[in-house]
């Protein structure tokens, strides 16, 4: 007798592959970042860019966490893990990093279980796609913007346009993640990385900011072997699009990213709070979300043509405030190419392998908010000089104004 998770679509659409659910098998480590650390930390932080202790120390946990999931596993004969998570969670001044996921069992297990992010229906389109699982992969970076980066982006705000200290920076550290993710798939002798998932989220303890990728270490006997790890594949597609990508003869080429960070400018943010007293569209805003759509975008394109690829597919553009007067836009999608030799197995896709469930348990309390793409503490919690001088002038000006109403009406 076990329990599973997995839905009846996941049951049978493994069985289709050779596959039964096992139990649900965990791992975890609490760890302490410890005085020293912490402290080296905040004074590395001062200055902005990875801080590499805690990058370490988060990397360690979460990889020891899977371990112990892995070998839980070994002790049930599984044949691989399914649906694995990889969680970070603070309490009592500590850290608790848990990896779950569910086991499956098969007739010739291997001599080391692989485990996959995906889902039943999911692995399901990676097998029958030719994405053999490997292990679940990751690459992460912790890392602070420091003052003095700050102080230089703060300067360039007075001018509108793009802030290249924050562009840079964004684009640096999300291309690390990606290298560190490509290097572990590298390593463990696989040739593509699959529903690559992007999280980005605060890291309490040192005042930092962890971005996270996770997706699929996966052998495929249609793609090339690589020779270092920047020639492994990755791709955020979900395991249909995959599948869907296949069936006409296009395949993924890398996982393509790009960060534009604009300034209203001292100017353009003194003439949007006189125009934001009135109703109707602001020219300076409208025209600077705008050119960083857009300059973001051309990047994007810029990066998939590096890579040799025809298209960008999936795209997906964020934007946020990280600042008084600043914005950050990031787009993510696939770059893609034509293909041959890659058609899936099976020539139709089964409804069961894409059909959208619904859960029976309507949740009525509210939850704890997902980890999201979310600012900098360290740079949303500071004041923007020139936004409080707009803002102070702004209000100012609507005082006197209405001084000087009161006073026409009393003569």
């Amino acid at each position: 007798m076990f329990v599973s998770g997995m839905s009846g679509n996941e049951i049978w659409c493994l069985h289709q592959k050779g596959y039964r659910p096992g139990e649900l098998v965990v791992g975890n480590s609490v760890v302490s970042l410890g005085f020293v650390g912490g402290l080296a930390a905040g004074v590395r932080g001062l200055s902005g860019g990875e801080l590499k202790n805690v990058t370490s120390l988060i990397s360690e946990g979460r990889h020891l966490a899977i371990e112990r999931m892995v070998k839980e596993a070994g002790q049930q004969h599984a044949a691989g893990v399914t649906s694995v998570v990889s969680e970070l969670r603070h309490f009592a001044g500590y850290l608790e990093f848990l990896s779950q996921g569910t086991a499956l069992s098969s007739d010739s297990p291997p001599d080391s279980p692989f485990t996959t992010s995906a889902s039943g229906m999911e692995m399901y389109c990676h097998l029958d796609a030719g994405y053999v699982p490997v292990r679940f992969a990751m690459g992460n970076v912790a890392y602070a913007l420091g003052i003095g980066r700050s102080f230089t982006g703060n300067l360039r705000t007075m001018a509108r346009g793009e802030v290249r200290e924050f562009s840079n920076m964004y684009n640096q550290i999300r291309h690390l993640a990606l290298q560190r993710l490509r290097k572990e798939a590298f390593d463990a002798g696989a040739n593509a990385v699959v529903d690559v998932v992007i999280r980005l989220q605060p890291f309490q303890q040192a005042g930092a900011v962890e971005l996270l990728m996770t997706g699929t270490a996966a052998s495929h006997p249609g793609l090339p072997k690589p020779s270092k790890p920047d020639d492994v594949i990755t791709s955020e597609l979900t395991g249909e699009e995959l599948w869907n990508l296949a069936a006409i003869g296009m395949a993924p080429v890398q996982l393509v990213m790009a960060t534009s960070v604009y300034s209203l400018g001292v100017v353009g943010g003194w003439g949007s709070s006189l125009r934001g007293m009135v109703r109707g569209e602001i020219p300076e805003l409208t025209s600077m979300v705008y050119d960083a759509r857009h300059n973001c975008v051309e990047l994007l394109k810029k990066e998939a043509a590096s890579f040799g690829a025809e298209q960008v597919i999936g795209n997906k553009l964020s934007i946020r405030e990280i600042g008084q007067g600043l914005v950050e836009v990031m787009a993510v999608g696939t770059a893609v190419k034509r293909a041959e030799g890659l058609a899936p197995t099976t020539p139709v896709l089964p409804p069961q392998a894409i059909i959208v469930e619904t859960g029976s348990l309507e949740r009525t309390l509210p939850s704890a908010p997902p980890a999201v793409e979310v600012g900098n503490p360290r740079v949303q919690a500071q004041l923007n000089p020139f936004g409080c001088l707009v803002a102070l002038l702004a209000l100012g000006f609507a005082m006197c104004s209405g001084l000087f109403a009161a006073v026409v009406e009393s003569m």
